[in-house]
């Protein structure tokens, strides 16, 4: 029997995702009452700014005293949808201290103090829920806290931020250097105004902290995780990842150690073959590969952004946390008994792709060859490429560690026949 009292939810953010929010339960509400079994109320929205029109948005439920509406004492939700540290914080903590629960899309608080804010929902006993802070519409947090929730995950690779993947399979289509490619992504509306916080790996890491942290049951911060944007990735590093037969993809990679005894999550440029699935996923699309003992390897593939997928993952949280109100229960919390710590980077072992400009004479590669070797870093293959002012050499290593190639290319830039580094890339995905 559905309860007719409806469950009161207040709206934070009225943009490009909380308008889709709204739309949705206005236009879906009978179909969402009887997943939830009671109606659910919009009781208000907070913004910024009054005064904007809002096509398909309540203005009588506009408000821009938002710590009001939180505080009201009737509010059985609030979705949080603004981003941001501050104020997001601070009205998260007072939802929870009137006894609503929170469906949140803030990666960026999340990744700094999503354990202290774990920490305020329990204490509560009210809910936290997420799953719009990382991939989009792709249902991936709920599977790492629920339905693997029995296994153990190993690794987390994937492509997490969708205006980076549509830049860099621009440039690799079309051959388009970075700047060109930016340009098209941002007359798409892919791109913000300032595109920094996409570009430069702010909003990946943020995410690979918050995956990282729930996939090995430990706390991980966004300041936990190595960072390189695609700001220096050139037409030529493209080109040269052609000639391998790999394309290059922002990645966000999170894995356990092999003796279990710490944690990597990094995000950076790297170069994977053509034949890996990430290699195919093109435009703004995410995709994200989770490794667990048992269950092996699943993909999770779709859009990651946008108004209406967020909105997608925003309302299957408000469906949870509602059907968890009316049971007089709440959802699975934080789970860190693991405490593992995270590892440097200087300590994570991968592969990489050195492009060097050299001298064309003879004795060169040798001593190239030679750096190599003397710390360590094992060669895979060599190529050779160019005449006389135009020489270059492109190595790709065995596995080392980010020390060790770190001292290698500082060794290089000191030979006499070397004239520069042009280029240093990971390789993944093999």
């Amino acid at each position: 029997m559905m309860r007719t009292r409806p469950l009161k939810v207040a709206l934070l953010g009225c943009g490009v995702v909380g308008s889709e929010v709204a739309r949705i339960m206005t236009t879906d509400a009978a179909d969402l009452a009887a997943r939830i079994g009671a109606p659910v109320e919009l009781a208000g929205i907070a913004v910024r700014r009054a005064g904007r029109v809002r096509p398909g948005v309540p203005e009588h439920l506009i408000t821009t005293d938002a710590e009001a509406l939180v505080s009201r004492g009737d509010i059985d939700v609030v979705i949080e949808v603004v981003g941001g540290i501050e104020p997001s914080k601070h009205l998260i903590l007072s939802a929870f201290r009137g006894g609503a629960s929170v469906v949140s899309a803030n990666k960026a608080l999340l990744a700094k103090d999503g354990t202290e804010l774990h920490a305020a929902a329990a204490e509560a006993g009210v809910d936290l829920y997420y799953e719009a802070a990382v991939a989009g519409a792709i249902p991936l947090i709920r599977p790492l806290r629920e339905s693997l929730a029995g296994d153990k995950v190993n690794r987390v690779l994937g492509i997490v931020n969708g205006t980076t993947n549509f830049i860099l399979d621009k440039m690799d289509s079309t051959g388009a250097g970075y700047s060109e490619a930016l340009e098209e992504a941002t007359a798409l509306g892919y791109a913000e105004a300032d595109p920094t916080a996409d570009v430069e790996g702010f909003d990946a890491a943020a995410k690979a902290a918050i995956l990282a942290g729930i996939a090995f049951h430990t706390k991980v911060t966004a300041a936990d995780v190595y960072r390189e944007g695609l700001t220096e990735v050139t037409a030529a590093d493209i080109a040269s990842a052609k000639q391998m037969g790999c394309v290059v993809k922002l990645l966000a990679i999170c894995e356990r150690a092999a003796d279990g005894a710490s944690v990597t999550a990094r995000v950076h440029p790297a170069m994977i073959p053509l034949s890996h699935p990430l290699a195919s996923v093109r435009e703004a699309y995410n995709a994200v590969f989770v490794e667990a003992e048992a269950a092996g390897r699943l993909m999770f593939y779709g859009p990651g952004a946008g108004g209406a997928p967020t909105a997608s993952a925003v309302l299957g949280d408000l469906v949870a946390v509602c059907r968890n109100k009316l049971a007089g229960s709440t959802g699975p919390g934080d789970s860190v008994y693991t405490r593992l710590p995270a590892k440097p980077m200087d300590e994570v072992v991968t592969r990489y792709h050195v492009s060097l400009d050299v001298d064309d004479r003879a004795g060169v590669l040798a001593q190239v060859a030679s750096t190599f070797a003397e710390h360590g870093v094992s060669i895979d293959t060599v190529r050779q490429q160019g005449r006389d002012g135009d020489a270059s050499l492109v190595v790709v290593t065995h596995r080392a560690t980010d020390a060790a190639l770190s001292a290698t290319v500082d060794k290089l830039r000191a030979l006499d026949s070397v004239r520069d580094v042009a280029s240093i890339m990971r390789v993944e995905g093999e």
